[in-house]
């Protein structure tokens, strides 16, 4: 397949842009004078207020929730909402694995992540696993939408939206700073500063902004002889440029410039411990991990185009670039002197010292075999959306019609060094291998999405019914051998649905609806596996509460089939890592919020803000699979061996979220609590460190229950300055927190910090 060259493909959005703002600018008989009011960035709640007409369970976090308690780990932020899970991996949020009741959690790969509506993931149809994620805090705010979200987003909709915020160009001249500073040498600065000017031509806009973070990580690295390993940390720098205009022309419109950049440099690696050695040090890393470390770089920008040809219409249409490079050299596997190469969930699943866990560690000769995965992908489209409302009869009709053009890639070149480990001595590279060598091939996607719903309003009932229809196209260069492999496959997909709500009074309203939604396999799945995308059929109804005195609350049941269920990439398997469709599952459940403000709604001179949300899943596998992998092979899958009824790995069965606080005078004090029970760690069920064909394995097994505690306080100065010092994780609680992709990882210890924060 060709691609479009990028100077050609940016010089088409522009002119596009620039021709569709001239036609609108030239429009007679619209009224002057208008503004356009919030229109950057795009978002698909929009707010708290907003929230009551979307047919669907719905939530928006500001940027005042994520900077409460210092989060920086989009896991730390989404637990006060119900129905979002998530696997913790490396303790900081780095690679966040995010299920939206109870989908799939591997690599976020089955939810749309966005920033500013725009699609983030690395490639998102070719390659969506999370290896990049928008920095949450840098983030003005954060939106899912659980239910409703599958006509108006893709490619992803099984489980549902997650949107981040950046931050807005500021209406007048405006900034803001803050500092971080707190243990394991962690030191954070955010900075901003923006304008908007009146002029003859219009209002020009601009925003410059840099977010900075640093630590020197919570784990060690054993040391062997006289090498000492490094730190566990990262860095990671984000400056971010934006510009806007909006012409003096009798059309009100905008046109905005994003550009922003991430530099991220981490010292993680997929090995874990064994139980034994968890037990006693879960923030151990063994000395055969002490080369591991990735490093990223992503580039995003967009020129979107805003405009309100008539009082009743709107139209947005943006051109998207982003390129994301990622080398994560990470160790593979290991064996004994004249040995075979022994995977590293194998290893660790046996006794602490027996057979290849001795090379790990150090404590015996042998080789470490450590891969560079060296991979670059690439991702740009034109995305145009168009509304217009207008009566007929009784009812208001908003007709909305979207439309995408979307490319991705992912290229790997990837290759294999081979390390020699003498007892007791040293670690040294023996073997370098060739770049490309292990392998050489690109992945590519080419889709079409195109949306369409009408918004019906009459008297209290609002009815969206509407559908998306997305054909891809994938090709897949393979030059891994002596001579280049190609290929190519297809898929259309249709996903209607329906959404209601209904508003008793300013109080109470009622929400519900029917989606099918679906999460797409990558090129090669489809090309070389013949894999069919990911299906879902789900139901939700729901109540929605508030009143003037501060209380909002928000109830949802939901119930959804799941078929061909995607497993990405088979994380930690011992075969080709290939993807599988691994059968159907089915998952319903209840999901309930509050929050309320006693001190505010009693005039009690002292606010005292608590938060409450509940989830209940019951999320089972509705079909058997084989015991070993594809074709006899050997066990990939944590799904291999599951049965009818299992429960699906985890997806816990309850999780609470609470928080309570004391605003008085210029201090805040805050407290919030998390508590998640234990999950399997395989669709197997199985309490032990066995696969269903009784080979040893890490991957399998049970994930501890865990209670968290964070705690908060504060002092302003004024409107515009204050301190704050925290705790996360007040009571030092140790849990195996994941089992993926090789052995227990635990979550983050206790972590206090202090900070200042100013605006100006």
């Amino acid at each position: 397949m060709k691609t479009m060259n990028t100077k050609v493909w940016v010089s088409r959005v522009i002119a596009g842009v620039m021709l569709t703002g001239a036609v609108l600018s030239a429009e007679e008989g619209v009224e002057g004078g208008r503004s356009i009011v919030d229109l950057s960035p795009v978002r698909v709640v929009g707010g708290q207020e907003e929230i009551a007409l979307i047919p669907g369970a719905a939530a928006f976090i500001d940027y005042e929730e994520i900077r409460l308690h210092g989060y920086d780990n989009i896991e730390q932020v989404i637990r006060r909402v119900p129905g979002a899970y998530f696997r913790t991996e490396d303790g900081f949020g780095l690679f966040p694995n995010i299920s939206l009741r109870g989908v799939g959690s591997m690599r976020t790969t089955s939810v749309t992540v966005m920033e500013d509506g725009i699609l983030s993931a690395p490639a998102p149809y070719a390659a969506p696993a999370a290896y990049y994620s928008p920095t949450t805090g840098r983030m003005h705010g954060v939106e899912l939408l659980k239910g409703s979200s599958q006509i108006n987003y893709g490619p992803h909709t099984t489980g549902g939206v997650l949107n981040y915020l950046s931050t807005p160009i500021p209406a007048e001249q405006g900034g803001f700073v803050r500092a971080l500073a707190g243990e394991n040498n962690e030191l954070r600065f955010h900075a901003y500063a923006g304008d908007t000017i009146q002029t003859e031509t219009g209002r020009f806009g601009f925003l410059l902004e840099n977010y900075y973070r640093q630590t020197d990580g919570f784990k060690t690295i054993d040391a062997i002889g006289n090498q000492r390993p490094g730190d566990t940390g990262f860095t990671n720098n984000e400056p971010m440029l934006k510009l806007s205009w909006e012409p003096e022309a009798g059309v009100p419109q905008r046109l905005e410039f994003k550009i922003g950049y991430t530099d991220l440099k981490a010292d993680e690696t997929y090995l874990g411990l064994t139980e034994e050695d968890f037990d006693r040090s879960p923030s151990r890393r063994y000395a055969g991990s002490m080369f591991d470390n990735i490093a990223t770089d992503q580039t995003r920008t967009y020129l979107r185009y805003m405009a309100e040809p008539t009082p009743d219409s709107r139209l947005v249409a943006t051109g998207y670039y982003n390129q994301f490079n990622r080398a994560w050299y990470k160790l593979n596997d290991v064996r004994l002197p004249g040995g075979s190469w022994r995977n590293l969930s194998e290893t660790l699943g046996g006794e602490h010292g027996a057979d290849t866990l001795g090379v790990l560690t150090g404590e015996e000769g042998g080789d470490l075999r450590v891969r560079n995965n060296n991979r670059e992908y690439v991702s740009y489209g034109i995305e145009t959306t168009y509304s217009h409302m207008f009566p007929i009869g009784n009812a208001d009709h908003t007709i909305e019609i979207g439309l995408r053009l979307h490319e991705d890639s992912e290229l790997r070149f990837q290759n294999d060094d081979v390390y020699e480990v003498g007892a007791n001595d040293r670690i040294f590279l023996r073997t370098p291998g060739a770049p490309g060598s292990q392998d050489n091939r690109k992945g590519e996607a080419q889709a079409i999405a195109i949306h369409l719903k009408d918004t019906i309003e009459w008297d209290r009932l609002m009815l969206t019914p509407g559908v998306r229809y997305e054909h891809i196209r994938y090709d897949l260069t393979d030059d891994r051998g002596a001579a280049r492999v190609t290929g190519s496959g297809s898929l259309d997909i249709l996903a209607p649905g329906i959404g209601a709500t209904y508003q008793f009074n300013d109080r109470v309203s009622l929400f519900g609806g029917v989606f099918r939604g679906f999460s797409v396999p990558s090129p090669s799945a489809v090309i070389n596996d013949n894999l069919s995308e990911e299906t879902s059929l789900g139901w939700e109804a729901g109540i929605r509460f508030r009143n003037e005195r501060g209380l909002r609350s928000e109830a949802a049941l939901f119930y959804t089939e799941f078929s061909d269920l995607i497993v990405p990439n088979n994380v930690g398997g011992t075969g080709s890592g290939r993807a599988e469709n691994a059968g159907d599952a089915r998952v319903y459940g209840l999901e309930l919020s509050l929050a309320y403000d006693p001190g505010l709604a009693n005039n009690w001179g002292f606010r005292n803000p608590n938060h409450l949300a509940f989830t209940y899943t019951d999320a089972t596998v509705q079909s058997d699979a084989v015991a070993g992998g594809a074709a006899g092979a050997a066990v990939e899958s944590i799904f291999a061996g599951a049965r009818k009824g299992n429960r699906l790995p985890y997806v816990p069965v309850y999780q609470i979220s609470a928080g309570t606080g004391i605003e008085y005078g210029r201090w805040g004090l805050f407290l919030d609590a998390f508590l998640v029970p234990s999950t399997y760690a395989d669709a197997s069920n199985t309490s032990q460190q066995v696969r269903p064909d009784g080979t040893l394995d890490s991957r399998f097994g049970k994930n501890d229950s865990y209670f968290l505690l964070d705690l908060s306080v504060n002092y302003r100065f004024g409107e515009r300055a204050k301190v704050f010092a925290g705790v996360q994780n007040l009571l030092d609680e140790e849990y195996v927190a994941s089992r993926l992709p090789h052995g227990p990882r635990p979550g983050a210890p206790r972590f206090a910090h202090v900070g200042m924060e100013l605006t100006f």
